[in-house]
C-alpha cells in the first residue's frame, strides 16, 4: 500500500499536471507576443529555484543521510543507555531468497525513567541458525537519550554498513533525475518558445506545477496535515514513551469532534490522573478511533504515559505499544 500511494502521488505530481497543461495549450494556443516577459522570467526563476531545492533534497535524503544515520548509530552506541530486553513475541516475516531472515519482535524493557515499556522492532538477521531472536530470549537494546534524533533505539549488536553497489546506484539514479529535469527544460524551450524566448512560461506550466507538487510531497505537507488532524506525532510519542512515567487515568467524558480520517471518527477523551508528585491533572486528548474499537471510549480507566516536566503531554499506552522501529 505504501508503494501504491507513492506511485499515486507521483502521478498527480508529474503526469497529471502535464496532461492538464498540454490539454489546455492544445485547445487554447497562447499568444506569446502579448505575454509579459518580466512575469515569465520571474516564473522561470522561481521554477529553477524549486527544482534546485528538490534535487538538493533528493541528494541529501538518498545519499548524504546514509552517512548521517551511520554516524548517529555509532554515536548512539557510545552515548546511549543500554537495557536488557525480553522478547515477548517473535514473528518471522522473511522474504523468500532475500539472503537473511526478518523478524518482527515485541520487546519489554525499562525506559529512561525506569518504567517498563513494550516496543515493536523489525530486525534483519543474517545468522538465523543462532536463533537469538526466539521468543523468550534476552537481547540488549540501546536507547537514544534524545528521541528527536534518528534512530530512537537499536540493538547493541546492530551494525551499520554502506554497500558500495547500492551507493553507486543511488548516485546514478540521482544523475538520471537531474538529466530528466534538464532535458525537459531543453525540450520545452525548443518546442514552445516560437522565437519569443521564455515567454511561454506560465504559472500553470509543468516547470512550476510539477516542482510545487513534488516540493509539497517532499515536505510531507499532506502527511503532516493528516497527522495534525489525527493528533498523531510519532516523534513526540517516542519522547513520551522513553522519557515518560506511567499512570492510570480516569475517563470522565468522550465525544466525537466531527472530524473523520479515512472514515474513522476522531474522538476527544477527557482524562484525569495523579502524577508522581501527587498532583492532579485534567487533560483532553484527541485521537482517531477505529469503528471496531469504540468500546475503548466507554472504559472507566485507561493506562497512559506522561512527561514529568510537562504532565499535560500524555499518550495512551495502547498507542505507544504500536510504535514500530525498522532496523
Amino acid at each position: 500500500m505504501s508503494i501504491f500511494w507513492k506511485l499515486f502521488s507521483l502521478f498527480y505530481a508529474i503526469p497529471f499536471p502535464m496532461i492538464i497543461y498540454y490539454g489546455i495549450k492544445g485547445d487554447n494556443p497562447p499568444n506569446l507576443a502579448a505575454a509579459n516577459p518580466v512575469v515569465a522570467l520571474a516564473l522561470l526563476t522561481a521554477s529553477v529555484i524549486m527544482w534546485v531545492i528538490l534535487l538538493a533534497s533528493y541528494y541529501k535524503s538518498w545519499i548524504l543521510n546514509t552517512f548521517t544515520i551511520k554516524r548517529n548509530i555509532e554515536l548512539l552506541k557510545n552515548s546511549g543507555i543500554k537495557r536488557n530486553a525480553k522478547i515477548l513475541a517473535s514473528v518471522d516475516i522473511s522474504i523468500p531468497n532475500a539472503g537473511y531472515n526478518t523478524y518482527e519482535l515485541n520487546l519489554s524493557f525499562k525506559n529512561l525513567t525506569g518504567a517498563y515499556v513494550e516496543q515493536k522492532l523489525t530486525v534483519n538477521d543474517t545468522k538465523p541458525y543462532e536463533r537469538k531472536f526466539n521468543e523468550g530470549n534476552q537481547v540488549e537494546v540501546i536507547i537514544n537519550q534524545n528521541p528527536k534524533d534518528y534512530p530512537f533505539i537499536i540493538l547493541s549488536t546492530f551494525e551499520a554498513d554502506i554497500k558500495k553497489g547500492i551507493f553507486l546506484l543511488l548516485h546514478l539514479a540521482w544523475l538520471i533525475v537531474v538529466a530528466l529535469v534538464v532535458g525537459y527544460f531543453y525540450f520545452a524551450y525548443q518546442t514552445e518558445n516560437e522565437g519569443m524566448g521564455w515567454r511561454f512560461v506560465t504559472f500553470y506550466h509543468p516547470f512550476i506545477t510539477c516542482a510545487l507538487m513534488l516540493l509539497l510531497g517532499n515536505m510531507n505537507v499532506i502527511e503532516r496535515i493528516f497527522g495534525y488532524l489525527a493528533n498523531q506525532n510519532p516523534q513526540n510519542d517516542f519522547l513520551i514513551k522513553y522519557n515518560g512515567l506511567p499512570a492510570t487515568a480516569k475517563l470522565h467524558n468522550t465525544w466525537q469532534t466531527g472530524t473523520y480520517i479515512n472514515e474513522q471518527p476522531m474522538v476527544a477523551f477527557e482524562l484525569e490522573f495523579t502524577d508522581h508528585n501527587n498532583l492532579q491533572h485534567r487533560v483532553t486528548l484527541k485521537k482517531i478511533v477505529d469503528l471496531l474499537d469504540l468500546d475503548s471510549t466507554r472504559q472507566k480507566e485507561v493506562a497512559i504515559f506522561y512527561l514529568e516536566r510537562a504532565p499535560k503531554q500524555i499518550a495512551f499506552v495502547s498507542d505507544l505499544n504500536e510504535l514500530n522501529v525498522d532496523l
